[in-house]
């Protein structure tokens, strides 16, 4: 299917695997808080039939009474490592639809399945196995974080197997996808970063900047070549200089990037996460988990990759050094402390969480808001904005069992 013409960077779209109608009779959803493109309808409805969202209702539709509630398009999350305690990177088939799982239980309606630093042959095999998920309809493509990042930034990676982004290793993922390669991290001032870009951009994956040391000027020439996306902006990169401004004010000023935020109240201050809005726009954001397995599943001892992590409280640190290692972050949760932590409009939280990461992939005809014509895909919560039901293409994930 065509990709959104509006998207910045988009990558391949894929066709899903055809998914049946679900057998309840037609929905019309009414009385809720419908957040739509153009704004707010204090009561509207959202009609559903089969797995689409319809334009008119059925004679035969069943309604359901969401007063008092919010209705939203499904959660898109473009950058997750696993949850449930399954790692996309290394969990067998049925571990990584575990993790695809508890995060549909949060509300992510669409994922695309990240993985770490690993050796090249691992990391094609790996590709091999998510590209058959991806045809099937489970994951909305793959995230390659690593192993084409810098040394001095690399955070939860394992140095050595870190590498210059060549362009024929890049090559090698990006085939060994089969076409489901959403997007590739890299640190572009590293010898072959900027061919890199070049090369990802022709194939149609997103070149992500990011566990970078590079210069402003740096920043600004991978944009030229086609980068679209910083990978967790303020985090695996130099900080905001007056000197030395880096990539963050390269990243933030062009209208060509989308900055990936991850707002868990660990990774970013209140603070720089409003800066982020106010110098892109709610039009540029997209908010992303960076989840490992511990996501929806618990403290303990976990494997990133080659690397032991110890999740405490939430948060998951690598028991060697103590950095950050991802997060435990599910986009439920991000939506909730947006609105009532960092005070954003709700229509700027729903476009961070789903039109904005919808037109990055290339999907945006399909998924990202509740237009009829697109999959049944949305999210219900209650008026503290606590999740209370989620349905992916016309089925119900969760129920909200209100009648």
């Amino acid at each position: 299917m065509a990709a959104d013409p509006g998207a910045r960077g988009t990558a391949q779209h894929t066709t899903d695997r055809p998914h049946p109608a679900p057998d309840e009779a037609p929905l019309i959803l009414s009385g809720a808080h419908v957040v739509m493109p153009t704004g707010t309808l204090a009561e509207g409805r959202v009609v559903i039939d089969g797995t689409r969202i319809a334009g008119t209702a059925p004679e035969n539709a069943h309604h359901v009474d969401l007063t008092g509630h919010w209705l939203l398009p499904g959660f898109v999350d473009i950058h997750n490592h696993g949850g449930g305690g399954a790692s996309f990177t290394s969990g067998t088939p049925e571990e990584v639809l575990k993790g695809i799982h508890t995060h549909r239980l949060h509300g992510t309606t669409t994922l695309v399945a990240s993985t770490v630093t690993g050796d090249m042959d691992f990391l094609a095999r790996r590709a091999g196995l998510l590209a058959e998920l991806a045809e099937q309809g489970d994951i909305a493509g793959i995230h390659f974080e690593g192993p084409f990042i810098s040394p001095c930034r690399k955070g939860a990676h394992s140095e050595e197997l870190l590498r210059d982004p060549d362009p024929a290793d890049v090559r090698k993922l990006i085939d060994a996808a089969r076409g489901h390669a959403a997007m590739v991290t890299l640190a572009t001032e590293l010898p072959g970063g900027i061919d890199s870009v070049r090369l990802l951009a022709e194939h149609g994956v997103i070149a992500a900047i990011g566990h970078t040391d590079a210069t402003y000027e740096q920043t600004v020439e991978a944009i030229d070549a086609g980068a679209t996306v910083a990978t967790h902006l303020f985090n695996a990169m130099p900080p905001l200089g007056h000197r030395e401004p880096g990539p963050i004010a390269a990243l933030l000023e062009d209208e060509r990037i989308t900055v990936e935020l991850i707002n868990d109240g660990t990774h970013l201050h209140p603070a720089s996460l409003q800066l982020a809005f106010h110098h892109a726009g709610a039009d540029r954001v997209a908010f992303i988990t960076d989840a490992m397995d511990a996501a929806g599943f618990g403290d303990g001892r976990y494997m990133l990759g080659p690397l032991e992590v110890e999740v405490a409280d939430g948060v998951a640190r690598l028991v060697e050094g103590g950095s950050i290692a991802g997060s435990t972050l599910t986009l439920d949760r991000a939506f909730k402390r947006a609105v009532t932590v960092d005070g954003l409009p709700v229509e700027h939280a729903v476009a961070a969480l789903s039109s904005n990461p919808a037109r990055l992939l290339g999907r945006y005809d399909r998924i990202g808001s509740l237009e009829p014509g697109k999959d049944a895909d949305l999210v219900v919560l209650d008026s503290d904005f606590d999740l209370k039901g989620v349905m992916r293409r016309g089925e119900w994930v969760i129920d909200p069992q209100l009648g």
